[in-house]
């Protein structure tokens, strides 16, 4: 069985700490990518090696086109060629029109848009040299339109998310390399926990009447980045519970 070489952004903890960990567990070696917090990444190497596997920490900041390339590098020298990217990485900065900063635009979208796509033409070579490849990239269901206040230029950044994925999976779909999205719902991390929200107000938004974990993101990932969708391409994956504050239906 050949082992695949993962490298998933902003994975020092929350939904990238999860998914690291099920690629992992799944028998990836990982490439953990984080900006700050060297200590939780480093929790997650441990984790990822007491069960046998292969793990490294890479500091670099995605808002970075040099770190980008950096990251890339580094995780090709310590692991091999990446087979399989996760765009976790992600700013999220509240305000809709009447009240946003529009000087906190940058931030979002140096991370969100330009960041992925940098960190994904630096992969891509890799991949297209054995025809096999994987990229994941975690958008929101804030790009697809829901009602929620305080979101909309995140939105917009969410939104470009869905749109490169399609047109990524159509310049890279002969070369053997899958690209799809996950959107995922309101999600209980460590983030969505100090940034007071109401998760029974948010539970109940949803079908499923409860919030996601991680864990919901990663399983999705995970079947997303394995050989058993290699004709899953372009699509994207909504993982809410069945969220209803949609401001149109189609």
């Amino acid at each position: 069985m050949v082992q695949r070489v993962a490298l998933v952004t902003g994975s020092s903890r929350g939904i990238g700490r999860a998914i690291a960990l099920r690629l992992a567990r799944g028998g990836a070696a990982v490439a953990v990518n984080y900006r700050e917090r060297r200590d939780q990444a480093q929790e997650v190497v441990e984790a990822i090696t007491r069960s046998g596997g292969r793990a490294v920490a890479i500091a670099g900041d995605i808002a970075s086109a040099v770190d980008c390339t950096r990251l890339v590098e580094a995780a090709r020298e310590a692991l091999g060629p990446i087979d399989i990217l996760v765009n976790n990485a992600g700013v999220f900065r509240r305000g809709d029109l009447a009240d946003f900063d529009f000087t906190q635009m940058d931030g979002m979208r140096n991370v969100n848009v330009d960041g992925l796509a940098r960190v994904t033409r630096a992969v891509v070579g890799d991949m297209q040299a054995r025809r096999w490849g994987r990229i994941v990239n975690i958008a929101s269901i804030a790009g697809i339109g829901t009602t929620a206040v305080g979101t909309t230029f995140y939105a917009a950044t969410k939104a470009a998310v869905i749109i490169l994925t399609r047109r990524f999976a159509l310049d890279l779909g002969p070369h053997g390399i899958t690209v799809n999205a996950i959107a995922p719902g309101f999600i209980e991390t460590d983030m969505a926990s100090q940034s007071g929200a109401d998760f029974a107000v948010l539970a109940a938004k949803a079908m499923m009447r409860r919030v996601g974990t991680p864990d919901d993101i990663a399983a999705a990932a995970a079947f997303l980045a394995s050989e058993d969708a290699g004709f899953v391409t372009a699509q994207v994956l909504t993982v809410d519970g069945g969220r209803t504050d949609f401001i149109a239906h189609t």
